[in-house]
């Protein structure tokens, strides 16, 4: 069916360019020549070697092309502005930018082939079958030899004694990105589902992948992990490496592989494989048009530099945008009163500027029971962990451990160690000195700053979230894109399943039914977590014995001693039954107050969802307000709510 496909397309493609190109045009009218007017530029111009610059056909293999080329373009704004260069990129278009580059480079080749001594190389006739292109014996090329070889290799380097997983490696435009993602889900759609959690600035989707064996809901005990990539848009790195793990667990899932089924059959899995599309779109334009297309495809990390697209459209840096929960934790930590987990978002956050994939990402982390998450960077190589910022705020580097510091360096540990080089005391770093902690190292200790996404997690949820430096190069040549997934594929699949250690259970009443909220403690461990809706918790913890403690308002207190061996490769169950008391009056509700503020504050009125309707506005449920929906909010006109029927 693809070839199929493949062959309607250039023949369409090839069809428009006979029936346009047929004989040259004349350039001026009769009797002008003899005026000295005109000439004909078709038949004057002389056949010469050039630089060829098609941005897009910047990957075709060659860097010379020849014009006049075959269909007649005298240079290259001949061609970029011709209707068959119009046609290729209207392909793109109708397919969502889908286009296989099976049939974007058949056509790049007839466009701008090949110039060798002043000499012209056309296409091989055995790619397809038309006048443009020449046979054997004439001298011609095969567009599409990079590519074949490029699948070649890659399936090389698998085992021949069983089938495993394709992956292109290859960068991926946004387009590319989320028709990938919706084809991975439509294809594994027993274990796999697509969502938006929200829009950045310029409305591209924020769009994430979701593996189970049952896509789509909360199972009780089974516990939730995340993946995010590209938080800041020019450390790609990540992004590439998240959209190949989709590929992989669907893949290897359906392949049969029994690591990966037992994986998603125990574990929910979300991918983000980009937190800041609009930085990625700024990065990688930058790269598509410098002047030199052999950079273009091997040294795009230096053309890039280290701050280009880092920010989001708004020029917000995103990983310095989350409530600042850290410094509200080191101002009461010393109180008995004021607990030191779940502090709630402080009311002046809400009065500065929050972006909204900040905004879209801490309503995603609030509406799932998330137990760990790794967000994927680039810059250095090394695995950081919260704290991220000092607990002495004049001082830049130094150790600020959480009171969940053990089981942090585990998870630190997990990945780094399963990691092919990250971990190795020789591995080449990118200035900084991480031979002595083997590639992990506290984030305060590294360099301090307020407002990250990490110290939000631990502080705001459940949720444990380690910062993952994948390499010195933020934007890595092409060709490091598969080395890059050989050194991290293991590390990724062993840290998602870390998420099974420590302990888990369902709190529930006498009479069986799950205690949402419930709080369970561990002594020596201030930080509690707390329980999902249907009373299931978990609770990563390191080797040893610990003392258990659930607690719910209006029910009894238990406490439970739990023992884990070091080589316990699964969470131990531990369930508490809780019997209801009469409800005494907390001094701590009074003077230290719990109060959400996410509730309270809802800045452009466009991103909670209502269930009530809101008699101001004729009855019309509110809802969550779409992207475009602040531009008539902050008009004078009353905002059109009669669209929002179809949102």
């Amino acid at each position: 069916m693809r070839t199929n496909m493949l062959l309607g397309l250039l023949g369409l493609f090839l069809a428009f360019t006979e029936n346009c190109r047929g004989a040259p045009q004349q350039t001026c009218h009769p009797g002008d020549e003899l005026l000295g007017r005109c000439s004909n530029s078709v038949t004057e111009a002389k056949p010469t070697c050039t630089e060829m610059h098609l941005s897009y056909c910047n990957d075709v293999g060659y860097t010379r092309t020849m014009f006049p080329n075959i269909l007649g373009h005298q240079s290259r704004m001949d061609a970029e502005s011709g209707s068959e260069y119009l046609l290729l990129s209207v392909i793109h278009g109708l397919l969502n930018g889908e286009c296989s580059p099976d049939i974007r480079l058949v056509g790049c080749s007839v466009l701008a082939s090949p110039c060798q001594d002043n000499k012209m190389i056309k296409p091989c006739r055995s790619t397809y079958c038309d006048r443009f292109f020449a046979s054997d014996s004439e001298g011609c090329f095969d567009p599409l030899a990079a590519l074949k070889a490029r699948q070649e290799l890659t399936r090389s380097s698998l085992s021949p004694e069983e089938p495993s997983t394709i992956i292109q490696f290859t960068y991926t435009t946004n387009s590319q990105l989320y028709g990938l993602l919706k084809r991975t889900a439509a294809k594994c759609s027993h274990i796999s589902h697509v969502y938006s959690i929200g829009r950045s600035t310029e409305g591209r989707d924020l769009l994430v992948i979701e593996f189970s064996d049952n896509p789509g809901q909360h199972e009780l005990l089974e516990p939730e992990v995340k993946l995010i990539g590209n938080m800041h848009g020019n450390e790609v790195l990540g992004r590439q490496l998240l959209i190949y793990l989709a590929q992989y667990l669907c893949s290897e899932y359906t392949l049969g592989n029994p690591r990966v089924q037992a994986l998603i059959n125990n574990t929910r899995i979300h991918i983000l494989a980009s937190m800041n599309p609009d930085g990625y779109e700024l990065a990688a334009a930058e790269v598509e048009d410098s002047n030199d297309p052999e950079l273009i495809n091997q040294e795009g990390h230096l053309l890039n530099g280290w701050t280009n697209g880092r920010t989001n459209a708004q020029n917000i840096d995103l990983n310095r945008n989350f409530p600042d929960l850290t410094t509200v934790f080191y101002r009461n930590r010393r109180s008995r009163h004021f607990r030191t987990d779940h502090i709630p978002i402080p009311d002046g956050y809400w009065f500065g500027k929050v972006a909204p994939e900040t905004f879209a990402v801490m309503k995603w982390i609030r509406s799932i029971p998330f137990v760990q998450s790794a967000s994927l960077h680039g810059g250095e190589l090394v695995v950081s962990y919260p704290f991220d910022f000092s607990r002495h705020p004049h001082e830049e580097k130094m150790f600020s451990p959480t009171p969940d510091e053990r089981v942090f360096k585990q998870l630190a540990r997990t990945y780094a160690d399963a990691h092919a080089t990250m971990s190795n005391n020789d591995t080449d770093r990118c200035g900084a000195m991480f031979y002595r902690t083997r590639g992990i190292i506290n984030g305060a200790l590294w360099y301090s700053f307020p407002g990250g996404m990490s110290d939000f997690n631990y502080l705001h949820t459940n949720c444990l979230e380690i910062t993952v430096e994948l390499g010195c190069d933020k934007f890595p040549s092409e060709i490091e894109l598969y080395p890059e997934w050989k050194r991290n594929k293991e590390a990724l699949l062993s840290f998602v399943e870390s998420v099974h250690r420590g302990i888990k259970g369902v709190v529930k009443d006498v009479n069986g039914n799950g205690i949402k909220d419930a709080t369970i403690s561990v002594r020596g461990i201030r930080k509690d977590v707390t329980t999902a809706e249907g009373g299931d918790y978990w609770r990563l913890l390191s080797s040893g014995t610990h003392i258990v403690t659930a607690t719910a308002k209006g029910y009894s207190r238990v406490s439970k001693r739990v023992h884990l061996p070091h080589n316990l490769n699964k969470a131990g169950r531990v369930d508490f039954v809780l019997k209801k008391v009469p409800v005494r009056p907390d001094i701590d509700d009074h003077f230290f107050p719990t109060i959400d503020t996410w509730d309270r504050f809802d800045p452009y009125n466009e991103f909670e969802h209502y269930s009530e309707p809101d008699p101001a506005e004729g009855g019309i449920e509110r809802q969550e307000k779409p992207w475009w929906w602040s531009y008539f909010s902050q008009s004078d006109s009353s905002p059109p709510n009669w669209l929002l029927r179809n949102v």
